[in-house]
């Protein structure tokens, strides 16, 4: 896992360009903590941060190719690519030489074997650059369900690219310009495909590949959910699930550095965690490592509210004695919560504010803790979009609401009412320039469009085939940004098995009947673990992860907006001041539950995020 930046101009000579690079490059230097590296020629300037995985004493980057003394192509590339010793055998056979057993060399002959056509050979999570001076082309891609980010400017006469905004903002052509589209994009939970807070910025879209040349910017789209007829019976569908997972999950513990499981308690950590001690243990006994998070006294004082019914530690603890891991618990606490420097790193990591808050800090504080004893984590996102987890897809006041299913939950919730999640403190007349209603009204209507669909499917299959679509491409991006910002702020690499594009595809064409064939959400997965794990695990119901439940947080978020409307805060210009005050002395019990506290949490990450990255506001 790395960092990798770039800037292609063919109207000006970069060979003086190294401060600027390294300026970008150095931006991401928490992406690959181990090593930088920089390659440069008249039209191009390259810049890669190494987080050493695979390969540690290879695998060095840029990495060149050359054929006949002249350079042929050169990778800037982050991530894993799972299958890379089944292509290096191909690429062996088809006459290719390797210096290094790194999957970064494998991506490198990959390219120059199959060109462009290299991505659809590879699977993992990846972001890719290769320079091409016979062509005088640079080829990005990025992996098919955006696990990896890769965000770039349009010049005039080329491109600037990187893992992060941090790393194009660091360059004196790139200003933090925000604009209402932008405004709209951090204030969404429906991420839209190819679209960047900052104006002048734009994300690769997940299975694109874009290729920069004299000719300008040709984006290509080269992966995509497919519909098609679903023959396996319930058994054999189970067995098909049981077999992905063994064969993702032994894929992905490939590692030449420490390696754990973040382990919840609930069903899909658990499920990984178990595959994971199995097949560890057939490899030599060794054991699998896990750690759980929790807060101090949430046990003993827990309260149930609409998505938490219990807490995680008693279900982890049931899975570390089956498996007998290696087990670590990582305990936070509110003065962890409230901590100004880590709350400004999440926000520096993600570069942007969000209405998060505390599940952002304790986030980034776990991964961080992780970072001290392992390298890499393997982690349950991804589950509850394909198996069909979310309480929203089984209940049809959500389900068959003509919008996004969680927007539809979260305007019908008290805290969130009237303005939506997170942004009650808002200015009024901000809300309505940006206009959330109009923006969720379009992004449905076009994300619902472009899904795809078999003939003569039921009605209700279509509904929750469109829904798991709408999951997958606008919920789930936003989940693996968040996951990848916070933990490679820590040069952690955490790796999502269920994102497999294999098993997504799978699982897309299931009918609902059998996804929900006992009458639960995720049945297929419960019934490819039956006998893997503790049956009290094994029935669990959904669980996000936790929020701090203790008073004295949301006191302390209080006098923290206090003290913004006695100050000159830039933010108070998009804040309700009457609403602000009444939230700094309310009392109330709805006050101290976690859909309130978002609504102060985005006021202050906004404040933090305008003052530390200078934004311009062009609304």
């Amino acid at each position: 896992m790395c960092g990798i930046t770039g800037w292609v101009d063919f109207a000006r000579d970069l060979t003086s360009a190294r401060p600027t690079v390294e300026s970008m490059t150095r931006a991401l230097r928490n992406r690959g903590p181990d090593a930088e590296g920089f390659w440069l020629d008249r039209h191009v300037a390259l810049g890669h941060t190494r987080l050493a995985v695979i390969d540690l004493a290879g695998g060095a980057q840029p990495m060149v190719a050359e054929e006949g003394g002249r350079t042929s192509a050169v990778l800037t590339y982050g991530g894993e690519v799972y299958n890379f010793r089944a292509l290096r055998d191909e690429l062996r056979r088809a006459g290719h030489e390797f210096r290094t057993d790194s999957d970064t060399e494998v991506v490198l002959r990959a390219y120059r074997e199959w060109g462009a056509d290299c991505v659809r050979r590879l699977e993992g999570m990846f972001a890719i650059a290769v320079w091409d001076p016979r062509r005088e082309e640079l080829f990005l891609a990025r992996d098919r369900l955006g696990i990896k980010p890769l965000f770039y400017a349009p010049l005039p006469s080329g491109v600037l690219f990187g893992s992060e905004p941090k790393a194009l903002l660091a360059n004196p052509l790139i200003r933090p310009v925000v604009d209402r589209e932008g405004l709209r994009e951090l204030l969404s939970t429906a991420k839209t495909p190819g679209r960047s807070v900052f104006r002048d910025l734009r994300e690769l879209k997940p299975g694109h590949s874009l290729v920069v040349s004299r000719r300008g910017l040709r984006e290509q789209r080269y992966w995509e959910l497919r519909a098609e007829p679903h023959t396996d019976d319930l058994g054999t569908t189970i067995d098909t699930v049981r077999t992905l997972l063994d064969d993702i999950v032994l894929r992905e513990l490939v590692s030449d550095v420490p390696l754990c499981t973040a382990l919840s308690g609930g069903l899909d950590s658990s499920a990984l965690t178990a595959v994971a001690a199995a097949i560890l243990d057939e490899q030599g006994g060794r054991r699998v490592r896990t750690v759980t998070t929790s807060f101090e006294g949430y046990h003993d004082n827990f309260r149930a509210d609409d998505t938490r019914s219990a807490p995680d530690a008693p279900y982890a603890a049931e899975v570390v004695r089956r498996v007998g891991s290696d087990h670590v618990d990582i305990l936070l606490n509110t003065a962890d919560l409230t901590d100004p420097a880590t709350r400004l790193a999440a926000v520096r990591a993600q570069d942007m504010a969000t209405s998060y808050g505390d599940m952002d800090v304790s986030l980034h504080r776990t991964f961080r803790r992780i970072r001290q004893h392992n390298t890499v984590a393997l982690i349950g996102e991804g589950a509850d979009e394909t198996f069909g987890g979310y309480i929203w897809l089984h209940l049809d006041e959500y389900a068959q609401a003509p919008t996004f299913p969680w927007v539809a939950m979260e305007q019908l919730h008290e805290a969130c009412r009237p303005a939506g999640m997170g942004r009650g403190l808002l200015d009024a007349g901000l809300l309505d320039k940006v206009d959330m209603a109009g923006h969720y009204a379009d992004s449905y209507q076009q994300a619902c469009a472009e899904a795809p669909h078999p003939d003569g499917e039921s009605a209700l299959d279509h509904r929750m085939r469109e829904l798991c679509y709408l999951q997958v491409t606008r919920w789930l991006p936003m989940l693996l940004d968040r996951d990848d910002r916070l933990s490679m702020d820590s040069g952690l690499e955490v790796r999502v098995p269920f994102c497999d594009h294999r098993l997504v595809q799978y699982l897309y064409n299931v009918p609902w009947a059998m996804k929900t064939f006992d009458g639960r959400e995720k049945s297929l997965l419960r019934a490819a673990l039956a006998g893997r794990l503790p049956e009290r695990v094994l029935q669990r119901a959904k669980s996000p992860w936790p929020v701090t439940q203790d008073p004295a947080y949301t006191r302390a978020l209080q006098r923290e907006l206090s003290g913004l409307l006695a100050a000159d805060a830039p933010v108070l210009s998009l804040v309700d001041a009457g609403a602000a005050r009444r939230a700094i002395t309310d009392t109330s019990e709805i006050a101290f539950g976690w859909h309130s506290r978002m609504n102060i949490e985005l006021v202050l990450q906004l404040d933090l995020w305008l003052r530390d990255y200078d934004v311009d506001l062009a609304l």
